[in-house]
């Protein structure tokens, strides 16, 4: 679990991220979920936007994703959402 004050770090820290994943009428899957727990190892924090047309809202599709791949949510803005998971090989971001 994150702290509000490393919450708030993070947040900070992904205002220049690019969206990396769009969530769109496929929904969420195991290969999705598979594909997003590589970028959080490869990354550590994600960006990601949920469409119109996936059934879900991003604090939804967060939650889903969160349980799923055992990372934590960060924030969820509008249909965007962002996620943090500690690289378990090298850390590359530091709170």
């Amino acid at each position: 679990m994150l702290t509000s004050k490393q919450r708030a770090a993070l947040r900070a820290l992904s205002q220049s991220l690019d969206t990396i994943f769009q969530i769109g009428k496929g929904g969420i899957t195991e290969e999705l979920c598979r594909q997003l727990e590589n970028a959080l190892e490869a990354r550590e924090l994600i960006k990601a936007r949920v469409l119109d047309n996936s059934g879900y809202t991003a604090k939804e599709a967060a939650a889903v994703i969160a349980e799923a791949i055992d990372c934590d949510v960060v924030s969820c803005v509008g249909t965007r959402f962002v996620l943090y998971k500690p690289s378990k090989k090298k850390k590359k971001i530091e709170i």
